[in-house]
């Protein structure tokens, strides 16, 4: 975008200028951290496990399906996977089981793997991303069932993911295993069917297209994840394939309780640093932000406005995410890859998530119009909270009129002194 017709004759900068913002101060969350200290030897052990192991014979061509989420230590996870199924004699390939992320192609979808440091050399073995699908069912209602054909061509399929609660519904299988076979492993093509009826109805559908995947295609066992507070690992489960259905809602209990948020359940002005696909499907995780997409899911913080600086180097432009704010800035437009943004978008029957909000020059003109566009005329008096990403809300700043609600929660810790925010000479945060 031509910067001489940005604002061109300055009239917002003007409207902003005399904007005054609170001072901010450093606090601390304290949430349950606890993390696992030996990662790749919990998984070899979880495979190992007599219900999982006998699933394997020597000769079998093995299909790991891993997806696109930021998982924390999905690497070195994946990796021992690898290495654990070579070692009883198995031929074990990755198959990227992503739905129509990395704008659903091929390259795009290798790309993201390699994103997260999953590549043919470090991994060992081959990627195969193609995007051909294979219809293995059909529901009672004439919807098809489709799976990589990738997958659908190995002896077993070993399905490696995250259980946490979803960012835009409410059900007994949300973020996890159920819904990789569902939507990951379906590529495009099986995306597309199981969002067919919107997220209303997905609570529903997960479960019924993951468990027709799960009984028609060649699935051994499932390596479930999950993270702390602090998005570390804090368990590797492996769960045979008969057991799927009935453990994984008893993990998505125990991936809720563990997980971080914003203890603060009233907030004017929620500044968010970076968004992207490696913080959150929806850019920046909703059960966090507040920042739900549909009906379907809500709970706290109740945000009144929403600004976005950045988007990860790690989400490829994909600003999926940016719709749900009211202001962002020049910096994160001009990196949006619309070709990335839009698949995901149209797939999920979510456009929202794809708008743009108000683009301003800078961090600085983006806050203040959030800060103006409050409903009051003491700016002071307006609550800021201010986050690296939704992935990290130990450390986070808040507006000092904030400070008494702080000091009465056992859980938060004030760590800094009140300062006026810094911005360079763009008009951009330090």
């Amino acid at each position: 975008m031509n910067s001489r017709v940005w604002d061109k004759q300055g009239v917002v900068g003007r409207i902003l200028a005399d904007i005054e913002l609170p001072r901010m101060v450093q606090v601390r969350q304290n949430f349950d951290g606890r993390g696992l200290d030996q990662i790749a030897v919990k998984t070899r052990q979880e495979i190992l496990k007599e219900e999982c192991v006998h699933t394997i014979r020597v000769g079998m061509r093995i299909a790991v399906a891993v997806g696109s989420r930021g998982i924390a230590n999905i690497a070195q996870i994946t990796k021992q996977v690898i290495e654990t199924l070579e070692e009883l004699g198995a031929f074990p390939f990755i198959v990227p089981a992503m739905g129509s992320h990395g704008g659903a192609t091929a390259q795009g979808q290798a790309e993201i793997l390699e994103s997260l440091g999953i590549t043919e050399l470090s991994m060992g073995v081959p990627i195969d991303s193609r995007m051909d699908v294979e219809k293995i069912d059909t529901l009672p209602d004439g919807r098809g069932v489709f799976i990589s054909l990738a997958a659908a061509e190995a002896d077993g399929i070993v399905i490696i993911n995250r259980i946490k609660p979803h960012t835009a519904f409410r059900g007994p299988y949300e973020s996890g295993l159920i819904k990789m076979m569902a939507i990951g492993l379906g590529k495009q093509s099986g995306a597309a069917s199981c969002h067919a009826q919107g997220f209303k109805r997905m609570a529903e559908n997960v479960p019924l297209f993951g468990l027709s995947i799960l009984h028609h295609a060649p699935i051994l066992f499932g390596v479930a994840i999950l993270e702390n507070s602090a998005h570390e690992v804090a368990d590797v489960i492996g769960i045979p394939k008969e057991s799927i259905e009935e453990v994984e809602p008893t993990l998505l209990d125990a991936a809720r309780k563990n997980m971080a948020r914003i203890l603060l359940d009233e907030i004017d002005v929620l500044i968010i640093d970076e968004i992207g696909k490696n913080h959150s499907g929806d850019g920046m995780d909703p059960n966090v932000t507040g920042s739900y997409s549909t009906p379907y899911a809500s709970g706290p913080p109740m945000v009144s406005r929403y600004v976005v600086l950045d988007a990860s180097a790690e989400t490829h432009g994909n600003a999926l995410g940016v719709g749900r704010a009211d202001f962002t800035t020049r910096r994160l437009f001009d990196k949006t890859d619309f070709d990335a943004m839009y698949p995901n978008s149209l797939t999920s029957k979510v456009p929202s998530v794809s708008k743009m909000p108000m683009v301003l020059n800078s961090d600085e003109l983006a806050i203040k119009a959030a800060v103006m566009t409050c409903e009051t005329d003491r700016y002071q008096d307006v609550r800021i909270v201010r986050i690296k990403s939704s992935s990290h809300v130990e450390d986070i700043q808040v507006s000092e009129n904030l400070l008494e609600i702080i000091k009465e929660n056992p859980r938060m810790e004030i760590v800094g002194r009140p300062e006026k925010m810094r911005f360079d000479s763009e008009g951009n945060l330090f």
